[in-house]
């Protein structure tokens, strides 16, 4: 199965931006969690995401170049590997003028029932619309 990518832009505000005249480290992450939950609401039904949510496991992180207020970003996220509880998403930001990758990241997740707060299968019903 060849996993869905999803899309969003952004233009790199004043609040992003730390001492160094950059953006912060700990923005790009906000930001990585910030398009999965988009993907994850705009994918899945919300009677699903009723009964079910996503905790983080770890995350890996490479940042490749700095980023800069006024910038627009593009954020890319898609599914990469699933198995019982877990699931693997991909992140790659990119400046949209110079395609240059500015951030990679791989974050594992696992599925939890939201009512008992433990962790719980991942289903086709929830994998279907996230691949081809």
């Amino acid at each position: 199965m060849k996993p869905i990518p999803y899309e969003d832009t952004l233009i790199v505000p004043a609040s992003a931006i730390d001492q160094l005249n950059h953006v912060n480290n700990v923005t790009y992450l906000q930001w990585i969690q910030d398009i999965a939950q988009k993907h994850w609401e705009t994918k899945t039904p919300k009677t699903i995401r009723e009964k079910v949510g996503w905790v983080v496991l770890d995350h890996f992180i490479e940042y490749k170049k700095p980023s800069f207020e006024g910038e627009k970003l593009s954020l890319k996220t898609w599914i990469e590997d699933y198995g019982n509880f877990k699931s693997q998403r991909c992140v790659e930001i990119k400046n949209t003028n110079t395609n240059a990758l500015i951030v990679r990241a791989k974050t594992t997740w696992c599925l939890i029932d939201l009512k008992r707060q433990k962790p719980t299968r991942i289903t086709p019903e929830i994998t279907q619309p996230y691949f081809e």
